[in-house]
């Protein structure tokens, strides 16, 4: 009877050993599968876009002629929208973080209310382009500015600082609060000198993956009516702009196969400003995590 027991487990462990093994396998093929689509999607984009590449290509506007074709007034437009979103969606998602984790009753409102969140991260992007034509561009009168796009970006992407904000700071360890408490600190004070500098590495993470969804975003941009092609730079939030992604999906929507080499070329830039933006997040967010 023992050696059928131990039969039994030897064939048990070697199933298990060769389910780990075939399942090794196929994350493996998933990870080299996914890994070959983006060096495919590099390799097009850098040999179809890097020929255009030039100092004239970023200082001139946009042409009708794909050899004096620019990206100056999207490229200035993009970080323009970016002044706006970056503070407005950091300081409303991280605040509504802070209150929902730390000062709202746990009750079945406030659960309520992060379900409803976490469902506004998965809305498409084309709806809140809808909601900013209505409230910004229409009932607030800021026309298609920067300022409406601006806000209509920093609500498609609010959800996601929220929801990444809420794990950073449920993350802390409570030992910090009560040591915090221990000591005589107020609330704020724990919340300012203890919660906020550990939550960071979090809070930076699901704001870099939220900016770079909203820097590459067209489809509000379109419904709000942000034009295509402009041949002056804006001068204030309230002004009249293009961006990147509209200027990318007016070259690559034309028939002209040298406008396609042209909207290659842009996606370039557009990926060199995602980089710049992350790479001076993951330094803030490497600084914080060797504190903490």
């Amino acid at each position: 009877m023992r050696y059928i027991e131990q039969q039994t487990v030897v064939k048990r462990m070697n199933g298990r050993l060769i389910a780990n093994a075939i399942f090794k396998y196929i994350f493996l093929a998933a990870t080299l599968l996914a890994l070959l689509a983006l060096v495919i999607l590099l390799y097009r984009i850098v040999t179809q876009g890097a020929g255009y590449l030039s100092i004239d290509f970023l200082t001139n506007f946009a042409s009708r002629f794909p050899d004096q074709a620019g990206i100056k007034a999207a490229l200035v437009g993009s970080l323009w929208l970016m002044t706006v979103v970056a503070p407005t969606s950091i300081i409303l998602g991280v605040g509504s973080a802070i209150y929902l984790e730390e000062y709202a009753k746990q009750n079945h409102i406030t659960s309520f209310i992060r379900m409803n969140i976490s469902n506004l991260a998965g809305v498409p992007s084309v709806v809140f382009g809808l909601l900013g034509l209505t409230i910004f561009v229409r009932a607030m009168a800021l026309g298609n500015s920067i300022l409406a796009a601006g806000f209509t970006m920093s609500l498609l992407i609010l959800p996601v600082i929220i929801v990444a904000s809420q794990e950073a700071i449920r993350a802390v360890p409570g030992e910090l609060r009560d040591a915090s408490y221990g000591m005589g600190a107020t609330k704020w004070q724990t919340i300012l000198k203890i919660i906020l500098p550990a939550a960071i590495p979090g809070i930076l993470t699901g704001s870099i993956l939220a900016l770079s969804r909203a820097i590459g975003e067209t489809a509000p941009l379109i419904v709000i009516g942000v034009p295509v092609i402009i041949q002056f730079l804006p001068e204030g939030v309230l002004d009249t702009f293009t961006a990147l992604p509209m200027q990318i999906y007016d070259w690559s929507s034309r028939p002209q196969h040298e406008f396609q080499a042209v909207a290659a070329a842009g996606i370039i830039v557009l990926m060199a400003v995602l980089l710049f933006m992350n790479s001076i997040a993951v330094i803030i967010r490497n600084k914080f995590d060797k504190r903490y």
